[in-house]
């Protein structure tokens, strides 16, 4: 029997943990802080045990590393590198869905040494995204041609029927993680030419991108997209763009809700304020401010779009003379408790994930191609959320093929060469999870 230890158990980690815990020859531990999540993730399944760990327990992370066989990490990035340490260490495999930073990248050589595999972003986005790019990029390549455009946008977003507040968002991860998120900088490249989008800016760079049979959407650039280019070997291409997708209107209220100083991550003193009082305090106002109106002359944008965004703001709550449900934290913090307090799942409702790539091609004989590959999943109601199946089951795939020897390479990667995502695309298309293709000549 192999043993695989998940570390965390948050949102996405309830179909991971079951489809582990139904292949025959493996045991599963979930070590969580919170060790009644692990318990109601594990279910009494005889394979399955919970654990009570916090990570700052060095002596006990390392017991738990030692005894496994391969560790998924699901806690917040900033452990993956403690993680990988005590893996390399002790020789043991590792996943996780998170980006690759820097630290991991150096640690490369180590895992090499110790003959052991750290596959990183090996989710939804990132994830499923590279493994369906590298299909499309290695079959173009496989006819002659070569990739001269790719633009790929994900959204995580309510099912159309579960749209149902002024925000067309609701939160199937962390609050935090979408809110900070909207502080990234951009860089991308267009037509041969980089772009920099500082992150002030972030939300003013957005366009209207249709996706067939939902409608029209806002997409805005996901932090650097120009690594992808040597990532995914497509030196030849002029344009190299990885975006986001929102319901209509998310882009101008957000890039207001940055400009007003909600996300801002500095630890005040709210004891007794309301939430309108906060707000006021934030915007340097005196108390008998009519908010609405110094919103509205703050706001450089049409009128029906000003009207739009104070609707937004006050629907949340925002300018509420409610008491503040904490005494001190940031803007970020207050901001984030309300908007997941507000901007729920009710039960039975599903999420929607799009995902779609587009690519443009050339071939010797002169043609070009435009390939366009599109991912749209739901949730289950009263199930699992597309979310979860859509980052943890690409990771439990790969944790299966990792501890059958299906795949060998070593160091830290991501799931770029066939032998990682043919069969995981392959499998996940058995579960439903299948993107639908569309190819087109194009003059140029």
């Amino acid at each position: 029997m192999k043993k695989v230890l998940i570390l965390g158990a948050g949102l996405v980690a309830k179909p991971l943990v079951r489809y582990l815990l139904d292949q025959p020859d493996f045991k599963v531990e979930v070590a969580s802080r919170t060790v009644s999540k692990a318990i109601k993730l594990i279910d009494n399944h005889p394979d399955g045990t919970a654990k009570e760990l916090n990570l700052k327990n060095e002596e006990g992370l390392r017991a738990e590393v030692a005894n496994a066989d391969l560790v998924i990490s699901l806690v917040p990035y900033a452990y993956h590198p403690k993680v990988a340490k005590y893996c390399i260490d002790f020789q043991k495999h590792m996943v996780t869905t998170s980006y690759v930073s820097e630290i991991m990248k150096n640690l490369d050589a180590e895992a090499k040494r110790a003959g052991i595999l750290i596959l990183n972003e090996i989710g939804l986005d990132p994830g499923i995204d590279h493994m369906e790019a590298m299909r499309i990029i290695h079959e173009v390549e496989g006819k002659g041609g070569e990739i001269t455009s790719f633009t790929s946008y994900c959204g995580g977003l309510p099912a159309p029927e579960a749209n149902t507040n002024p925000f067309g968002y609701k939160f199937s991860w962390s609050p935090i993680g979408v809110l900070l998120a909207g502080k990234n900088s951009a860089h991308y490249f267009k037509d041969g030419q980089q772009v920099f989008v500082p992150s002030e800016n972030l939300f003013e760079d957005f366009k209207i991108i249709p996706i067939e049979g939902l409608g029209d959407f806002e997409g805005y650039p996901n932090r650097n997209s120009l690594p992808y280019i040597d990532l995914y070997n497509i030196g030849s291409t002029r344009t190299m763009f990885r975006g986001t997708l929102r319901n209509l209107g998310w882009c101008q209220t957000m890039k207001k809700i940055v400009d007003l100083g909600l996300l801002d991550e500095e630890v005040k003193e709210w004891k007794g304020m309301t939430y309108a009082g906060f707000f006021r305090n934030l915007l340097n106002e005196p108390a008998d401010t009519e908010l609405k109106k110094t919103l509205a002359s703050r706001m450089d944008m049409e009128k029906n779009e000003v009207s739009d965004v104070i609707q937004r703001l006050e629907w949340l709550g925002l300018l509420d003379e409610k008491p503040l449900p904490i005494e001190k934290g940031s803007a970020l913090d207050i901001l984030g408790a309300l908007m997941l307090e507000k901007l729920q799942y009710e039960t039975g409702e599903r999420d929607m994930i799009i995902l779609e790539h587009t690519f443009e091609a050339s071939y010797p004989d002169g043609k070009k191609e435009k390939i366009t590959s599109t991912l749209v999943d739901y949730g289950i109601p009263g199930g699992d959320s597309s979310m979860a199946r859509t980052v943890g089951l690409p990771a439990a795939i790969g944790t299966k093929l990792i501890l059958e020897g299906k795949i060998q390479e070593l160091g830290v990667h991501i799931p770029v060469t066939p032998a990682i995502y043919v069969p995981i695309l392959e499998e996940l298309k058995g579960m439903g999870i299948a993107f639908t293709e569309k190819k087109e000549w194009i003059e140029g």
